[in-house]
């Protein structure tokens, strides 16, 4: 891979213009076989028995050589330069709420081109950032050498279905969880309509950070296919600090809407001042208990955290909420919501199952709308916000390849803040930038996440 690198530095060196140009990515020799982070078929059944809070991804996932994938029609190999962890790297990692290798051999069914994924191995991660090394026939947009992020929405747009909305393509899957040769990895196999240009003010741990995040914030608030939100909303956000949430704080401020974000910690609080919201919620110092015990909810708590919500708003409920933990806080997302508001999900975190009283729901006239990723269009509009500097990174920490298990493990025990990345083929953070003018007009903005050492429980 050193040729590959020494190529991608001439190419940065000089702000683009050194001396590799895309005839010279063509012509680079491509390895034989790469690193990536994998999880293995024979290892399904490792947590059996286990309760899902006690599942380690530091066990189940593995650094492995593996193969360079054949090139088809559409697609595009990226020399991957940073990558991130996403809450679907959690639950492939645990094989919840059932192994990707389900999803793997559903795919392969599909065409003989599809059979490629079905592998023993899984190669997982849904965000990149890095260099296009080749490109399929039919690929147009793009050349060896450009400089990209990726997308995770992959569709087969054979049907109707897709055509207005391509989320709603019967073939959709999210590259990296229900696809093979995913972002964790030195190289990356994707499709050539979900590259979108690197921003050229971020390093390359910051540009691979956003876009899964970003992007289903983006389609879950902003976007007509979600809640339409609009100047003056109260929104409340769940996990307002987090991968999810930190990115739905921006839009919300963005916006002109009134974030109320709840959060878990006085640092997780002091993260989203810094953002600029002013309304916050620390649910574990004011004791929510929403659930008296497994099978039973508590409506005294829904009413008691409605009312901190009205004292928050000037006595306002909330139009909008942010759902992604599920089953913990969905009954009380539901009650809290205004009178004709909408509850728009995107997740279920904390369980599946969700459980609401429906007279909050039917008679007040509420909605609820499930939110899945983005469409190709919603993913380039967040992706150009990011670009402009309107929507900035929330990268907190920095794993190498080889520490993909410990990061997955700090995601998945709440150890985290915003997001958190993986150097590739980068071999250290803060190389990638492009513009350094840029930069510096939002550099505070672009650093806010980080943290200083490793998160404890």
């Amino acid at each position: 891979m050193r040729h590959i690198l020494e190529a991608i530095h001439s190419l940065t060196s000089s702000g683009g213009s050194g001396k590799a140009v895309s005839a010279d990515f063509a012509a680079l020799s491509l390895p034989e076989s790469y690193r990536a982070v994998t999880l293995q078929e024979e290892e399904t059944d490792m947590f059996a028995g286990l309760d899902t809070r006690d599942k380690d991804p530091r066990k189940s996932l593995h650094i492995q050589d593996v193969p360079v994938p054949e090139l088809g029609p559409g697609e595009a190999l990226v020399a991957v330069m940073a990558s991130s962890v996403n809450y679907n790297t959690v639950w492939s990692s645990i094989f919840e709420p059932l192994p990707t290798f389900h999803f793997l051999e559903r795919y392969g069914r599909l065409s003989p081109l599809a059979e490629r994924h079905d592998l023993p191995y899984h190669i997982i991660g849904s965000d990149l950032a890095g260099v296009v090394l080749r490109t399929g026939p039919g690929v147009n947009a793009w050349r060896p050498g450009d400089e990209v992020v990726a997308h995770c929405l992959s569709v087969e747009l054979e049907s109707s279905d897709g055509h207005n909305d391509t989320m709603l393509d019967p073939e959709q899957r999210i590259w990296g969880f229900e696809t093979n040769f995913g972002g964790l990895a030195e190289i990356a196999l994707v499709k050539s309509n979900q590259l979108m240009p690197k921003p050229d003010h971020l390093s390359w741990e910051e540009a691979a950070a956003p876009g899964l995040v970003n992007s289903t914030a983006y389609r879950q608030l902003v976007s007509r296919n979600g809640a339409g939100m609009k100047q003056g909303d109260n929104v409340l956000i769940w996990g307002a600090s987090g991968g999810l949430g930190s990115y739905a704080t921006q839009f919300v401020l963005a916006g002109g809407a009134n974030p109320i974000c709840v959060v878990s910690s006085p640092q997780k609080a002091d993260i989203c001042r810094a953002m600029g919201a002013e309304a916050i919620i620390d649910r574990n110092a004011e004791d929510y208990r929403f659930w008296k015990d497994e099978h039973h909810q508590d409506p005294k708590e829904w009413k008691r955290f409605g009312k901190r919500i009205r004292e928050l708003t000037g006595g306002e409920d909330v139009d909008i909420v942010f759902e992604h933990p599920g089953r913990e806080t969905f009954g009380a997302s539901v009650y809290v919501t205004r009178k004709g508001g909408t509850i728009v999900t995107c997740a279920s975190t904390s369980g599946y199952n969700h459980e609401y009283d429906n007279r909050y729901l039917w008679m007040s006239l509420k909605r609820i709308i499930g939110s899945h990723f983005a469409n190709y269009r919603e993913a380039w509009e967040a992706n150009r916000l990011i670009a402009k500097g309107k929507i900035h990174p929330t990268l907190s920490r920095v794993y190498s390849l080889e520490e993909t298990g410990q990061a997955a493990y700090d995601v998945h025990r709440n150890l985290h803040q915003g997001k958190v990345g993986v150097l590739a083929l980068a071999p250290a953070e803060g190389l990638g930038v492009r513009d350094e003018e840029k930069r510096a007009q939002h550099v505070d903005a672009i650093n806010r996440f980080r943290l200083s050492g490793r998160p404890t429980e």
